[in-house]
């Protein structure tokens, strides 16, 4: 990061938006166990509670927040498992016939205390890719680690293998912005989700389900304030299949996705969407501003 004693360049949206809104389902798989551990089991091996609690998700979650996603108009970034893209092809099918982009995210969900060495990162991130490719025929083109776990050797294999444009692991900034990385500039997308986040928000710390429309207002708010001010920012809601496509939660999400398009100016996009918008906005800058 260039020190230059002064606020980074604002944002500027399509349309001179005073905020960018984009929705992050993630359709996962796992192992052992899923997020939703109310008795733990003996370590490494499965966890049936567990496993059919994550299995909620492709059964029938994902099709309630299709139906969601239909009725307010809004395409999402699906972030996906490679082992999800190769138990449920077909629904991820589905998923990108109505346009949604899929988005990679790992092989499982459950691996993130094992051993991370760059021949692993390789095959996580190829395999992944590949799994997703074989189900609807198109590889992604962005990826974000299983609980923002990333590493130099994975962002290695995403950006001179892979191929991605754009990476979400980071979180250091409201709004999006470019990095070189092992030779190609590269987006980064902030993970700037912790005001609306099902699993955080929600399942953790099982607080009611008014408790995620309510941080995600409060967000909204203030961001929205300071892109009319001149500073537009970037808001983003996450659902897990598993998790915020449950009835209890499905209202105080539609809630915030309907109270944040009565507003004007609101770009609501994809997470690719927006990646392409700030790579084409960094390209046009002069060689001077492109790293400010």
């Amino acid at each position: 990061m260039q020190d230059t004693g002064k606020p980074s360049i604002p944002m500027r949206w399509p349309d001179d938006a005073n905020i960018a809104v984009s929705v992050v389902v993630a359709f996962e798989a796992f192992h052992t166990r899923s997020q939703y551990n109310v008795r733990p089991g003996p370590a490494g091996k499965p966890d049936q509670s567990s496993l059919s609690y994550a299995e909620y998700g492709p059964k029938t979650g994902v099709w309630r927040v299709l139906r969601l996603l239909e009725s307010e108009s809004i395409l999402a970034s699906f972030h996906t498992s490679g082992l999800a893209a190769e138990r449920w092809p077909l629904t991820l099918q589905e998923v990108a016939r109505r346009g949604h982009e899929i988005v990679g995210h790992g092989w499982t969900n459950d691996n993130l205390g094992e051993e991370v060495t760059p021949e692993r990162e390789l095959k996580d991130v190829m395999d992944t890719m590949a799994a997703i490719e074989k189900a609807v025929g198109v590889r992604p083109d962005g990826w974000s680690s299983p609980g923002s776990k990333g590493s130099d050797a994975k962002y290695k294999a995403l950006v001179t293998e892979a191929k991605v444009s754009w990476i979400g692991d980071d979180a250091s900034d409201d709004v999006p912005f470019v990095r070189e990385m092992h030779g190609r500039d590269v987006v980064i997308m902030p993970r700037n989700n912790f005001p609306a986040n099902d699993l955080t928000l929600w399942l953790w710390p099982a607080n009611g389900p008014g408790v995620y429309f309510e941080s995600f207002k409060d967000a909204f708010d203030e961001l929205y304030e300071e892109g009319k001010d001149g500073s537009p920012k970037w808001i983003e809601l996450v659902i897990h299949c598993h998790i915020g496509a449950r009835p209890g939660l499905t209202r105080a999400i539609r809630r915030s996705l309907q109270y944040a398009k009565q507003h004007p100016k609101v770009w609501i996009a994809r997470r690719g969407d927006i990646a392409r918008h700030v790579l084409n906005r960094h390209l046009a800058q002069s060689p001077a501003a492109r790293f400010q």
